[in-house]
């Protein structure tokens, strides 16, 4: 190691921060010493008056939230920290909402940080400002001692060897303050963090909701894609193929002097073309339909039970439209669902019901098949399990009565509150 860094390390690195560190230890001492003058009041009122003591109490309290709003602007302005805000009653002037701002865990924990932590803060603020003050004097003393006249230092010269161990012994508390300063400011800090903003539960709701907003965004973000994706097949790819198609089959048709085996390329190419086309339409049928975005649920679930082998009962009941994503979980549950049944069930008819209840859509799909579908022995992505996972996304609930013989009732409830 350079005798440089080791310098730096020694000689600057403890002092760097010592000065906002020590700042915040001095504004921090009155804020800490506030609340004696109201529980030695109190203590007399214990002792000699006891119809005063509601008083002081009353008082500490009505100061609580003041000395908590100097604590955070103490923190804010010398050391750049924004102390986290516990969550608070809503605003009014009755007498229960003043009860319920008085009864909350946050201001008796507030409370507990000025009343009992705040003195204690206050005896370790002293000791450690004792401990600079003792540090500056005795670092100096020759300094002091040199601005003394000429005739004494002349007459005392005892003291240079005192002075000597004074100054040490001031060096080496100069050294020990940026230390005993930062473990201060680091109780200090844990106990404000713990006492004065958000307790454990209130943490972890915030993070819940945080993870639930987020994870709308993802879900309204991939919808907003698949829609994306579906207008550029819809008007790209796909107009491009129905022009090929179209131009393969008018030279199928025009051009009647080709050889057999040309003829037979444009055929294939032609069939092909269309093919393409069909697959084409169901993916982006599959992806995001565009009748779905233009007229809603009930033209999208009837445009899928016209296309089914099986007839199909549609009945949907929607004052208003749900939000897009909940409105596409909604219809590709009903589309796999009606899938399996066509598939699987062996049916010979299927109804799907859709209505809102208050602030849930109730979707129901029942088929006479022969039963059986076990949710748990689905496979992970496809199928029952694959419709339960996409309606958990949206914090719906999902659930299947299947038994042998039939019918088979699926039924989802899907929260669509505004």
């Amino acid at each position: 190691m350079h005798l440089t860094t080791w310098l730096q390390l020694v000689l600057v690195r403890p002092f760097r921060r010592a000065g906002h560190r020590t700042a915040l230890v001095a504004a921090g001492l009155p804020l800490h010493l506030a609340v004696i003058p109201l529980w030695l009041w109190l203590a007399g009122a214990i002792a000699g008056a006891p119809a005063a003591i509601p008083l002081p109490v009353l008082l500490t309290l009505v100061v609580t939230p003041l000395l908590t709003r100097g604590q955070r602007r103490r923190y804010r302005a010398l050391v750049g920290k924004d102390l986290p805000r516990p969550a608070v009653p809503g605003p009014g002037r009755n007498r229960k909402s003043a009860v319920r701002r008085l009864t909350t865990r946050a201001l008796w924990r507030q409370v507990c940080y000025h009343a009992v932590a705040g003195p204690l803060l206050a005896v370790l603020d002293l000791a450690v400002l004792a401990v600079w003050a003792a540090a500056l004097v005795a670092a100096s003393l020759y300094v002091w001692i040199w601005a003394l006249p000429p005739q004494w230092r002349l007459t005392d010269l005892g003291y240079t060897t005192q002075a000597a161990y004074i100054t040490v012994g001031g060096l080496a508390l100069l050294f020990l303050g940026p230390r005993l300063t930062g473990v201060l400011v680091r109780l200090d800090t844990r106990t404000a963090e713990v006492l004065l903003g958000p307790s454990r539960t209130e943490k972890l709701a915030r993070r819940v909701a945080d993870l639930a907003e987020s994870r709308a965004g993802v879900l309204d973000a991939a919808d907003a894609e698949r829609r994306r994706i579906e207008r550029d097949l819809h008007d790209g790819a796909q107009q491009r193929l129905v022009s090929l198609a179209v131009n393969l089959g008018l030279a199928r048709l025009t051009l009647g002097d080709l050889p057999e085996d040309a003829r037979k390329v444009i055929d294939e190419a032609h069939r092909e073309a269309k093919e393409t086309i069909a697959e084409l339409n169901n993916l982006v049928r599959g992806l995001h339909p565009a009748v779905l975005e233009d007229r809603g649920l009930d033209a999208a679930l009837s445009g899928i039970a016209a296309r089914l082998p099986i007839p199909v009962r549609v009945a949907v009941d929607l004052p208003r439209r749900p939000s897009p994503t909940v409105e596409a979980v909604a219809y590709f549950v009903v589309s796999e669902a009606l899938t399996n049944v066509v598939k699987h069930a062996r049916a010979t008819r299927a109804d799907v019901t859709v209505e809102r209840i208050g602030e849930t859509l109730l979707v129901i799909v029942a088929d006479d098949g022969a039963g059986g579908a076990d949710l748990a022995a689905a496979d992970g992505g496809t199928g029952l399990a694959g419709l339960a996972k996409r309606v958990a996304s949206v914090d719906g609930t999902f659930s299947c009565r299947s038994p042998a013989g039939g019918p088979t009732v699926i039924t989802v409830e899907l929260p669509c509150a505004p």
